[in-house]
């Protein structure tokens, strides 16, 4: 297995694919990344050698931000957010739809499993 990020690529995969499972590349950047490399994006991860790794390896520490200051960078932005007070701030704080879905039906994501009201009849 190729540890790249502190995650592990599954190795019978193509890199292409494999690189997705990295927190913060999708498959517009993990074709961007193969380019830079200079790998051919069919080929499979245990194709590859210790060298390509590691220059993939680089090129993703250079320009990409993944998996933990990534995640760390969206917790300090919704942070943010809720500590000014802004209308987004309290939707996050009160755990309800933040870009403006509807709520009086469905939002069962965000709201969690229905409640029961007493003596509710319509």
């Amino acid at each position: 297995m190729a540890r790249i990020a502190g995650v592990n690529i599954p190795t019978n995969k193509r890199v292409e694919i494999a690189l997705t499972y990295i927190h913060g590349i999708g498959p517009a950047h993990a074709k961007q990344i193969c380019e830079k490399a200079g790998i051919t994006p069919e080929r499979r991860v245990a194709e590859l050698t210790d060298a390509e790794v590691l220059k993939v390896r680089e090129t993703i520490d250079s320009d990409y931000m993944v998996e933990g200051d990534l995640r760390r960078d969206t917790a300090v932005n919704i942070k943010r957010l809720m500590d000014l007070g802004m209308y987004r701030g309290l939707r996050h704080r009160r755990g309800l739809p933040v870009r403006g879905q509807r709520t009086h039906t469905n939002a069962r994501t965000r709201k969690g499993p229905a409640k029961a009201i007493a003596g509710k009849k319509k």
